[in-house]
Parts: structure tokens; C-alpha cells; sequence
């Protein structure tokens, strides 16, 4: 309700003088969410498979919140509503819109690995497992894999384990060794291979590396459903398994009248097969995405899916899922889009209806400007001084916000750390992703290990051995990390303080600075 002054009408008395009318505030309807055209007509939509091709900053979460709300306010039940999204931390934003415009009859909005452990321990076999199935967080992982390769090691000292070849013998108990194997382990089960294809496949092309991969599978699956664990890449596999079940499938099917998909680009060959299982017999599926900015490969991510989501996903009548386009570009200005379109051009999308694809890559912008830069460096460190020179010029020269930059890297989990401290510094204040950031690398944990690990290491081999444990460059991590609590100028200063005594005591030209540091 709200108040408004209101003007007599002829066929009704005159309120009395200084009185109010309450007045009913009129309903909007859903569709008046969506501000343009081509967002309308997704929120209009009649049913059944749709694919969205929405750039960044056309308002994709703003249609699909639009469309979802449409279907609620026209009398669909919010709990046979699922929307599916690929972080904690977007499920919680699509979440918190959702709240926002049904109240209390918000659908579900949620992962893809949250909805399938969901699942999963929905239909767990009680007779086998006796308590619910754990989910493996990353570092608990990284410990069961690490364990197992020194099982290994110990079982080839006796000549019955594995035959690793010779060359990866040495690294069984690295921690970068794990990691790789981890990732092969993680993209193999995504693509569907079970050990004994990877075997099959390792005898065809004579790896023996892939041929003891598949034998580590193959342990690593028993000891972990021997435990009543499981990681996130065998939680989709297993719910794929179970929502094609024979005994299960129609039921799953049915529990959904709509599925909606953010960013689906970003699907791998598990999660493709799950929504085939949900909603693969041309029901209502709407899902949105951008083949142009398809970057995860490296997490399983295959673009083959948003690109043959028509064929995958046919209509009830046996036709291609129709594909439209959102067209209004509201986050980058002229310049910024007119740059990024003539890459994404370069692109083959030829699965995709050519018009759809026109559409989508020449969006009309809101407003002029946006520049881009590009810069070269002859070495890592340069580019990320330069780096915190231009954030840092933007903050005194121009008056720009920290809270308004943004630093984008590759790979977070190997970048990450370098550009942390590269900024931290030069006295620029930051704030990670907590996602992108392993718990060994936080800036609180990490420095600690560190320092634990060349103490160790010291003790175990004696002072003969100490420096080898604290090289310049971690030396140089631990004084400018927190517990050094040094910057780059007072680097310099003990630098240079160094290299004077060693000039003074005579004995020829002074070792590096931050050999000097180190020692």
C-alpha cells in the first residue's frame, strides 16, 4: 500500500478536507524487469529448450531473474523451479535477486555440485554406506593422493608396486607431482574414462606414464568408496549414474517442471550429461552463456557443449532448441566493445545459427568510451612492477577508488600469489577471491609454512644445509611477508647496508644484494 493524494471523481463523494486515500500499488508484471527488446522475448518465452547468448554486461542474470519470476507470478510452484550456476558465490548473488523479487517464493538456486551431492545422498544406498557420503574438499584430496604415491614408492623399493617410469620415480612425493596427476585424475572422469578405458588407451599409444595413471585410478576410486568419500569430479559422475537409472530416472526427470543455467559455457561433459538426465526430452530448459569467453579448459570446461546445445537439447518436435541473443551492452563503453568483438570475430561458432551469432557479437552500446592497452615486458617481475605502477597512479593521479581496479590473471592458483605480494609491496591494498586461493597459499598460512619448512629443513641437513633450504628468493618472500613485515625500500636499505660491510672487510667485490640477504 501507499499513500497518495487523490482527486475527486464525479460519481463518488468528495473525501473530507486533509484526509488521504490508501491506494493499491499496482502489480508490475515480470516482463517489466527486462528493459530491452531482446531481453523480453527470453522472458516470453513459450517453453521448452532455449539457448541465450549473452555477452558480459547485456544483463543475462537480470533476464534470467525476470524469467524465473515471470513463471512464479504466473502460477508455477517455486519448489519445481532449479536454477543451476557454477560458484558459491554467484549461486548465493542469483539467490540473493531471486529473494529479492519472490519473497518467500524464491526457487532453489544453487551448483552444479551442491545440487548433485543433494542427490546423491538423496538416493544413497543405505545397505552400503552406513553413514552419508563425505565430500572431499581440495586439500583432503591433495592428502589422499599424496599418501597413495608414497605407498607407491615404498611398494616399488620392494619391487611390487607400480612400474613408474624412471623418470617421474624421483617425483612421487612432490607436491607438484600430485597436483599433476590430481588434474589428470579430475579431466579424465569428466570426459567419462574409467580406468579401464585410460588403460586401453595407454596400451594403444604406449604411455606407460597414463598406463600406471589408470592402475592409480583405479586405487584411488577403492580407497575412497572404501572410506565413504568422494571428490567433486566423482560426485557428478555418480549423480549422471544415478539420474539414469532406470529405477530412478523418471522420477528425477519429473521432480523438475523448469531448469535455468547461468553461464554455461563453462559446463564439462558430466554436467551436459546431468541436465540431458533432468531435462533432455524437450522440456523447459532455459540456459544462458557466452561461447566468446569460454576460459576454464583448464577445470574440464568443453565449449562443444554451449555450441551443440541445439542439437543436444532438441524441442518436443524433434527441431534444433531455438537461440536468441541479448543485444544491449551496458558495462563496456563503445571503444572497450568495438576492441573485444573484433577478436571474438576471429572465433568459429559455425554449430550455432550464424544469424544468432551476428546478433550476439554486435551488441549496441550504452555509452562511448573504454580503451585498451597493450603492454609487453622482458620479464614476469617487470610486468608486475608496472603493474602496481599503474594502480597506483590511478589511485593518487586520478582519484580512482581501490575498490574500483581489478587485477585478472590466467591461472589464480599459481599467479595469484606472485601478484599478491608483487602489490602488497608496493603498498597497494587488495582483496582475493577466497575461491581462487588455496589454504596454503592465504597471506596469513602461508608465509608460516614456509618458514617452518626451511627451519626444517636446516635441522634435518645441519648448517652446512641451511642455505640451501633459504635461497634469496624465499628469503625475500619471508621478510616482506607479514612476519618480516619489510617493503621494497627497506629491501634496498639492507641491500645496500650488506654490500657496504662486505666492501669494508675488503676481500674483492661483493656477492649480490639478495645473495647477501639470504645468507
Amino acid at each position: 500500500m501507499h499513500v497518495s493524494l487523490s482527486v475527486p471523481s464525479t460519481d463518488r463523494p468528495p473525501p473530507a478536507p486533509g484526509a488521504y486515500r490508501l491506494v493499491r500499488t499496482p502489480v508490475v508484471d515480470a516482463r517489466d524487469i527486462a528493459v530491452d527488446a531482446s531481453q523480453r522475448a527470453v522472458v516470453d518465452h513459450p517453453g521448452g529448450p532455449l539457448l541465450v547468448l549473452a555477452g558480459p554486461g547485456t544483463g543475462k542474470t537480470t533476464t534470467l531473474v525476470a524469467a524465473v519470476a515471470r513463471r512464479v507470478r504466473a502460477g508455477a510452484d517455486p519448489e519445481r523451479l532449479l536454477v543451476l550456476t557454477f560458484s558459491r558465490k554467484a549461486a548465493v548473488e542469483l539467490r540473493d535477486r531471486l529473494t529479492a523479487e519472490l519473497g518467500a517464493r524464491a526457487p532453489q538456486a544453487t551448483t552444479f555440485h551442491s545440487f548433485a551431492y543433494a542427490l546423491v545422498r538423496a538416493h544413497q544406498d543405505r545397505e552400503l554406506f552406513a553413514e552419508p557420503l563425505r565430500l572431499l574438499s581440495g586439500p583432503e584430496q591433495d592428502l589422499f593422493v599424496r599418501e597413495l604415491l608414497a605407498g607407491h614408492q615404498e611398494l616399488e623399493r620392494s619391487g611390487r608396486g607400480p612400474r613408474w617410469p624412471a623418470e617421474l620415480r624421483a617425483c612421487l612425493t612432490t607436491r607438484g607431482f600430485a597436483d599433476e596427476l590430481r588434474a589428470v585424475l579430475a579431466r579424465g572422469r569428466e570426459l567419462g574414462l574409467d580406468p579401464e578405458t585410460l588403460g586401453e588407451f595407454a596400451r594403444r599409444t604406449g604411455r606407460q606414464d597414463w598406463s600406471v595413471a589408470a592402475e592409480f585410478l583405479a586405487e584411488y576410486l577403492d580407497v575412497t568408496q572404501a572410506q565413504g568419500v568422494i571428490d567433486y569430479t566423482e560426485l557428478l559422475r555418480e549423480a549422471v549414474a544415478l539420474a539414469e537409472r532406470p529405477e530412478h530416472a523418471g522420477a528425477i526427470a519429473a521432480r523438475y517442471d523448469a531448469v535455468f543455467v547461468d553461464e554455461y559455457q563453462d559446463t564439462d561433459p558430466a554436467q551436459v550429461a546431468l541436465l540431458r538426465a533432468l531435462a533432455g526430452d524437450g522440456r523447459d530448459l532455459t540456459v544462458f552463456g557466452d561461447p566468446d569467453q569460454s576460459i576454464y579448459a583448464f577445470r574440464g570446461a568443453d565449449l562443444g557443449g554451449i555450441l551443440g546445445f541445439p542439437d543436444t537439447f532438441r524441442t518436443r518436435a524433434g527441431e534444433p532448441a531455438p537461440v536468441l541473443a541479448l543485444r544491449v551492452a551496458r558495462r563496456s563503453g563503445a571503444g572497450l566493445l568495438a576492441a573485444t568483438r573484433t577478436l571474438a570475430a576471429r572465433m568459429p561458432l559455425g554449430r550455432l545459427p550464424a544469424e544468432a551469432v551476428r546478433r550476439h557479437r554486435s551488441p549496441e552500446p550504452t555509452r562511448e568510451g573504454g580503451t585498451v592497452q597493450v603492454l609487453t615486458y622482458p620479464t614476469a617481475g617487470a610486468e608486475l612492477a608496472n603493474i602496481a605502477d599503474l594502480l597506483r597512479r590511478a589511485r593518487l593521479e586520478d582519484g580512482l577508488p581501490w575498490g574500483e581496479m581489478a587485477v585478472l590473471v590466467r591461472a589464480g592458483r599459481h599467479t595469484i600469489p606472485a601478484v599478491r605480494r608483487a602489490l602488497t609491496s608496493a603498498g597497494v591494498p587488495l582483496e582475493v577471491d577466497g575461491d581462487d586461493l588455496p589454504l596454503r597459499q592465504e597471506p596469513a598460512v602461508a608465509p608460516l609454512l614456509t618458514a617452518l619448512r626451511v627451519v626444517a629443513e636446516a635441522g634435518a641437513t645441519g648448517p652446512e644445509g641451511a642455505g640451501a633450504a633459504l635461497d634469496a628468493e624465499t628469503a625475500t618472500r619471508l621478510l616482506t611477508s607479514p612476519l618480516g613485515g619489510m617493503d621494497a625500500a627497506d629491501l634496498r636499505r639492507l641491500g645496500r647496508a650488506l654490500r657496504e660491510e662486505e666492501r669494508a672487510a675488503g676481500g674483492g667485490p661483493p656477492p649480490p644484494s639478495d645473495a647477501l640477504i639470504a645468507r
